[in-house]
């Protein structure tokens, strides 16, 4: 029997390879006792994402397992070596080998070969602007400092995002915005609420309010010389999407909208499409899919038809509690956990943005939009599936006589315009490409012959 049994310590950085379809996914665990109690996080570097709480970690006879109850992933892994476990990685149905090995905790240097990297050729401008009790924080980039010139707005997509549009290691609208600006264009990108400069409460703010704030937006960059007030455009990209036509239906200055990857049917089957769309790809079950269909659909239900707040929270213990109890697995849960487990439930879907979400239709607002405006969507878009949320967004354009539209559809491109193998977000950051050139041009030569 080999000495490092004797005395096995399993504390520290564990890092492995997980082989996912045609690309692979690093996954690290951090490993910490205190006494005689194991407890671990874990990183998964290529998905930009780390500090993800492990639920429990055991360790004896040289098994390790390390479960996170909120992911349904689980992983069993003997030490074989002081520097080395030998297991499986399961998630939803999914069983993957996963070996680990010791490592620093370094995340891997990815390379971003799109990313500009100043000095630029433009000029860049740090820009304050006061609402309310709150400041949102910008760059206006124009390509140079005196001349008057069309204006886009860019509008990020759900989640708190910085400027940049930082996501997975990408800084999406940094490329866009370079770009345009050196096709001759003023660019405005800003930091959303709470994030990076920007002040405010993002957490209780809802689309509409994201949607005053481009209001707030626009209104000083109209009092900016440097700005061209009949050639101004707006760029949403995901619930960017959303807000540029709440936007654009409040006010006659805006001339033109491109909608990125917008939803274009209500938030209630959107995100039942979106979870069967990634389940799939994942290559979850078919029942199980079904049954996470069902479960979702009827608590979306409850929200949609809520009268208030205390109401639904409440509906929706009782809803869960009943599905807890109808599970095989519940007689392992104590009363405790199982309250547990339906309050974090509880509490994800009473965060205010996700019910605005869930009962909005973006068709309604579509339907008012007068200006000319570019769809486009990836074919490969999971999360916001190409042809359904194509056809209702050219459906509603055209039912209020909007004629101006140009709606396309692009192969082999991901949600956030990579070219890509899946689709699936788990493979966003894996690509070396943030925003595919041939995208660029378009949005570039589409506002040109606009504001030619």
């Amino acid at each position: 029997m080999p000495l490092f049994l004797c005395a096995q310590d399993i504390t520290g950085h564990w890092r492995g390879v997980l082989k996912v379809q045609s690309f692979q996914l690093h996954i690290v665990f951090n490993v910490t006792k205190t006494g005689d109690i194991y407890s671990s996080t874990m990183d998964s570097p290529d998905q930009g994402v780390s500090g993800i709480p492990v639920t429990t970690v055991t360790f004896r006879d040289s098994l390790l397992i390390i479960k996170v109850s909120n992911a349904r992933i689980e992983y069993k892994g003997k030490l074989i070596a002081p520097n080395r476990i030998e297991g499986m990685f399961y998630q939803s149905g999914q069983t993957l080998k996963l070996n680990l090995a010791r490592d620093d905790g370094k995340s891997d240097l990815i390379k971003r070969p799109q990313e500009p990297i100043p000095p630029f050729s433009y000029y860049s401008e740090n820009v304050k602007i006061k609402k309310n009790d709150f400041t949102i924080s910008g760059t206006l980039t124009l390509p140079s400092k005196d001349g008057v010139y069309p204006l886009v707005i860019l509008i990020s997509g759900s989640g708190k995002q910085d400027r940049d549009g930082q996501v997975f290691g990408h800084k999406p609208f940094l490329v866009l915005s370079d770009y345009l600006t050196k096709s001759g264009m003023a660019v405005f990108r800003f930091d959303d609420r709470e994030t990076g400069e920007s002040t405010g409460d993002f957490e209780s703010a809802t689309t509409l309010d994201f949607a005053e704030d481009v209001d707030s937006i626009l209104n000083y960059l109209k009092s900016r010389k440097e700005i061209n007030k009949s050639q101004i455009g707006l760029i949403g990209h995901s619930e960017g999407g959303m807000i540029a036509p709440l936007v654009s239906v409040k006010s006659h200055d805006i001339k033109f909208i491109i909608l990125l990857a917008a939803p274009g049917i209500p938030g209630k089957n959107l995100l039942l499409l979106q979870q069967e769309s990634i389940g799939k790809a994942s290559g979850i079950r078919e029942d199980e899919l079904k049954n996470s269909r069902l479960i979702n659909s009827g608590a979306y239900d409850i929200i949609i038809n809520g009268i208030d707040s205390d109401s639904i929270k409440n509906a929706l213990r009782k809803y869960f509690k009943k599905i807890v109890k109808s599970q095989e697995n519940s007689a392992k849960l104590s009363e405790v956990e199982i309250d547990e487990l339906i309050e974090k439930q509880v509490s994800i879907l009473s965060n205010p943005w996700l019910q605005f979400f869930i009962k909005y239709d973006p068709g309604k607002v579509l339907s008012q939009v007068k200006c000319p405006v570019l769809a486009l969507n990836g074919k490969m878009d999971l999360q916001v599936p190409s042809n359904i949320n194509l056809q209702a967004i050219r459906s509603n354009l055209e039912k209020g006589g909007n004629k101006k539209i140009i709606i396309r559809e692009l192969p082999n491109l991901n949600h956030l315009f990579q070219e890509c193998e899946t689709g699936l977000p788990v493979e966003y950051n894996l690509i070396e490409q943030t925003f595919s050139p041939l995208v660029l041009e378009e949005i570039s030569q589409w506002i040109l012959l606009l504001v030619k």
